[in-house]
């Protein structure tokens, strides 16, 4: 490395270099190697020389490379094709070249036509619309903030046109100090903990062994793509009178794009536009239609024709779509800095969030998979099976009235052996621990997100005080208080009207849970009815398999009502919200998010519940059926039980959900943006297409969701609930979960950066409600668990029978040797004289031994009909019974027990984090006090220095 000149002033190290050398202004330790005096040339080797024998005083390591050429995060100017200088570089580069710069930028679509102005925002109108004035009173008002405008008209429609935003630097410093917006103004100093010999003998042995493996293929290369070797900096709100503090190598990309249009839309949602207290921002103009669109600009193309791997990167849009939303790094982890910095916190928590979620499926999925393949494995030792296969004498009773006829009980062998593969003795064990999972996958999370939170700068960051919705001020201008906190009137709420609003509103709730409840009884109708109906078909294949068939089509009947409900249901969310007529915007989401999440929850999971809970548990027995409207006869379970139906359920609700949410996440907005090119080729011709601006494409792509990332959390919340909620049921939902997922996080990046406008960078510090309805269903799913167990499944009647009424019974085991017999004691008699005239199948039975059957067989506990109580329960039924209710009483408490014990032992705060933070606030006050002290002698020296003598000067 060579310098052109060097030098020492004041203790601060200040090295000037030619291009190719090394800056370290702004990372240095503000700590004096030289005593104050004049500027003296200083040999190079010198100061490095002293500059090391500081590190080893105070045992102070920089990141590799970080104190070399690699710039702070913020700073946006490192994007440029093949670039791996340094920021200053770039800026001189632009100095020099002040003429060709310009000209460039003209021809991108991201600057004023004088090539100098970057564009941070763009507003859209129609000139036909009739709100002229207040268009006017606004932009009239936008340029008394300081705020540059430039006006275009577009290319296709002259009708539309674009209101270029953009803000100088006076105004982007004046702001951002009122936002309280943080910048760097020092490097992060790491401080390495002293390690004994032992532990250094044992690094070197593993780093020798991982020089045999691969180097970490699901991390991005950073050799490739230099702009991700990223350089934590300390930040503080960016104040103007310490500007002196703060890294600015080039005022033009000091505040990055993301940042600037924060800025831009937090000024215009505090201009007014018409005479009024409440006729002021963006926002109304929106909902009035004087504005058709605002948005920032995407940073160019995403599509560049030389390789990102030997050109670099065109910009953040084009760096992102080749390392995150391209299928071909589909494996690699998710560049979350990049996404925070080109869209924001809160979007960029939404996919830390997701890919968090994603990585802890894959030890779920591991589990419910080895789960799966020990019941392929134990398959053919399965006692149970084996006499279910082999019992061709015993004949099962009809399973509905007289068009089902009588079957052997071998012929539902299949069901059988795949219930086994569900259904086995490490169903259990996988419940308790997808309990014990989802505890901590919280509790990790918490910790996950008090990192990032972190990094982003989120720690001490607090929402503004939240402005009043529109609809509300209208509702209550009339009623005013004083707020507690800015001190000004604002519009008030009585306590009366709002629980009348909220009685209201929870009446329309329980109206929608209602019609819920009748869909699915409908679907109960529908199975009663066509089990008949495909007993009697003409087909054999769909005869003999009359119950499949039933619950296949009613499942797909029962999704296709799903999503019809699903459209009615936003409705009436959207109309019960606004009837509760909430104060803010915030509070307006939490409302409607809490509605839209308990409709769809209750319309995807009624049926289910049905299926594990109630199907086949009140039907009564042969003789005595339980009927609805005393006419149809309830849907019984197949012989090898309910659980073969509820699996069908799940697989196909969850298959068929995934795949239609990913099809209108992307597929819709695909279609859309063809159609609308499709159109601009008709009207203007295909040559035209390359010469849109920025702007102009930007607005022909789909805007973002009305309600933000709410419908990206629902689809995965509701899959989070499949995944916990049945999965003893469906040891594979994990599995199914993490390769949807893995699809979902590139789908979801494909759509941000391609497919639709830029949205507004927003920070948030948590994904908010979502998080509570998290740990809800967190206790649901354990609840659920132990009674599909308990209940749905045949594990507590065969540990009965294996402890107590089995050829083992008394010697405390439960192997497959002890399960001889089982099918047989499960089975009840029924005496076939004994049936109703309505239930009377019209075959007599002979075709199984030539002489019309006497007898039949049924699942239940019951006693035979000769006894002295026909058909009355036996102790067996209530040894099961209490055995059910015990072991629902028992794994509840105990898994409880272990997921407050998890949640106690893990720390929401990791210790090398709490200890970070601390050092970093008193290195912060240290280096503040520095920089200030700095400053103090610096003006005493100048005032010396020109002959004026100030009296008590401190210090």
């Amino acid at each position: 490395m060579e310098a052109s000149s060097s030098g020492i002033t004041n203790g601060k190290t200040k090295i000037f270099h030619a291009e190719g050398g090394v800056d370290l202004q702004g990372c240095q330790l503000d700590m004096q190697i030289l005593p104050d005096g004049p500027k003296s040339d200083v040999d190079f080797s010198e100061i490095l020389n002293a500059i090391q024998e500081m590190a080893k005083d105070v045992n102070i390591l920089f990141d590799e490379l970080e104190a070399v050429n690699s710039p702070c995060k913020d700073d946006d100017s490192l994007l440029h094709p093949g670039n791996l200088t340094s920021t200053s570089d770039d800026a001189s580069r632009l100095e020099t070249g002040g003429e060709t710069v310009p000209e460039r930028n003209k021809s991108n679509g991201l600057y004023f036509r004088d090539g100098k102005c970057r564009i941070d925002y763009i507003l859209v109108y129609r000139k036909s619309n009739p709100q002229t004035e207040k268009r006017e009173v606004f932009e009239r008002n936008i340029r008394a903030e300081g705020l540059q405008m430039e006006k275009e008209s577009s290319l296709i429609n002259s009708d539309i046109i674009f209101v270029k935003l953009h803000a100088p630097w006076e105004v982007l410093g004046r702001y951002a100090e009122q936002m309280n917006v943080r910048m760097p103004f020092r490097r992060k100093i790491y401080y390495l903990p002293r390690r004994y010999k032992f532990m250094s003998r044992i690094d070197k042995q593993i780093s020798r062994f991982r020089r045999w493996l691969p180097k970490k293929p699901m991390r991005l290369d950073k050799e490739t793509l230099p702009d991700l070797e990223e350089n934590d900096c300390y930040t503080a709100p960016f104040s103007q009178q310490r500007i002196h503090h703060f890294i600015i190598h080039n005022k033009d990309t000091f505040f990055n794009n993301a940042t600037r249009s924060r800025i831009v839309h937090h000024i215009l949602q505090r201009i007014k536009y018409e005479e009024g207290k409440n006729k002021i921002g963006l926002n109304r103009l929106l909902t009035n239609g004087s504005y058709e669109a605002a948005f920032p600009l995407h940073e160019g193309s995403y599509r560049s024709k030389n390789s990102i791997r030997t050109h670099g990167a065109v910009n953040h849009r084009h760096l992102l779509y080749e390392c995150w939303a391209s299928w071909g790094v589909w494996y690699k982890y998710q560049p979350l800095d990049l996404v925070r910095r080109y869209f924001g916190e809160k979007i960029g928590l939404y996919f830390a969030w997701l890919g968090w979620y994603t990585g802890m499926l894959f030890p779920a999925a591991f589990i419910g998979l080895f789960v799966f393949l020990y019941g392929v494995t134990t398959l053919d030792h399965c006692q149970v099976s084996k006499e279910v296969c082999q019992a061709t004498d015993i004949i099962m009773c009809p399973v509905c009235d007289k068009y089902c006829p009588f079957m052997r009980l071998s012929d539902s062998c299949v069901y059988a052996k795949v219930t086994h593969l569900f259904d086995n003795g490490a169903t259990v064990f996988f419940a308790v621990f997808m309990a014990v999972w989802a505890t901590v996958f919280l509790e990790f999370w918490k910790r996950r997100r008090a990192v990032i939170a972190y990094d982003w700068d989120l720690i001490d960051w607090e929402e503004e005080e939240e402005e009043i919705r529109p609809q509300f001020e209208a509702k209550y201008s009339k009623k005013e208080r004083m707020n507690p906190i800015s001190g000004k009137p604002e519009p008030y709420q009585a306590f009366a009207d709002k629980c009348s609003r909220l009685i209201v509103s929870a009446s329309g709730i329980f109206f929608m849970i209602c019609v819920v409840i009748a869909a699915v009884f409908g679907i109960v109708i529908y199975r009663v009815v066509t089990v008949s109906t495909f007993a009697a078909f003409k087909w054999a294949l769909i005869r003999n398999n009359s119950q499949v068939a039933t619950t296949g089509t009613a499942v797909c009947i029962n999704f296709c009502i799903i999503m019809l409900l699903n459209v009615l249901y936003e409705k009436v969310a959207l109309l019960l919200t606004n009837l509760e007529q909430p104060r803010t915007e915030s509070e307006w989401e939490n409302s409607f998010t809490l509605k839209m999440f308990l409709f769809q929850f209750v319309n995807l999971n009624s049926s289910t519940f049905y299926i594990a809970f109630f199907l086949g548990r009140f039907t009564g027995h042969p003789g005595a059926y339980l009927r609805l409207i005393n006419r149809w006869r309830l849907e019984e379970c197949h012989p090898s039980g309910c659980l073969i139906d509820l699996c069908m359920q799940m697989g196909i609700i969850m298959v068929l959900k995934q795949t239609w949410n990913n099809f209108m996440e992307l597929g819709y907005p695909l279609i859309q943006n063809w159609w609308t090119r499709r159109k601009v080729r008709q009207e203007h011709g295909t040559e035209r297409k390359v010469n849109f601006p920025q702007w102009e494409k930007d607005y022909n792509l789909q805007p973002m969701n009305a309600y933000g990332l709410f419908d990206e959390y629902l689809e995965m919340i509701l899959q989070f609930g499949f995944t916990t909620i049945f999965v003893a049921a469906f040891p594979l939902a994990p599995l199914l979960a993490l390769l949807n997922n893995i699809i979902e996080i590139r789908l979801d990046a494909y759509k941000f950066v391609t497919q639709w406008r830029r949205p507004l960078a927003s920070r948030a510090k948590d994904i908010g409600i979502w998080y509570g309805i998290l740990e809800g269903i967190g206790i649901l799913s354990v609840i659920t668990n132990a009674f599909v167990i308990a209940i749905t499944s045949d594990f507590i009647p065969r540990l009965v029978y294996a402890y107590k009424y089995g050829p083992c019974a008394g010697q405390g085991e439960a192997g497959q040797k002890c399960m001889v017999g089982y099918v047989n004691a499960s089975l009840s008699v029924f005496q076939i004289s004994d049936f109703e005239n309505r239930s009377e199948p019209e075959s007599d039975g002979s075709e199984f031994s030539g002489t019309p059957l006497k007898y039949c067989r049924y699942r239940d506990y019951r006693d035979p009909p000769h006894s002295l109580v026909p058909y009355g329960y036996t102790l067996q039924f209530w040894h099961v019974l209490a055995a059910r209710l015990a072991f629902i009483i028992v794994f509840e408490h105990l898994v409880f027990c272990i997921k407050h014990l998890i949640s106690y032992l893990i720390p929401d705060l990791p210790k090398d984090l709490r200890d970070r933070m601390r050092r970093e606030k008193y290195l912060i006050q240290e280096m503040m006090y520095e920089a200030e002290l700095e400053r103090l002698q610096k003006e005493r020296k100048e005032r010396k220095k020109n002959g004026k003598a100030h009296h008590n000067e401190w210090p």
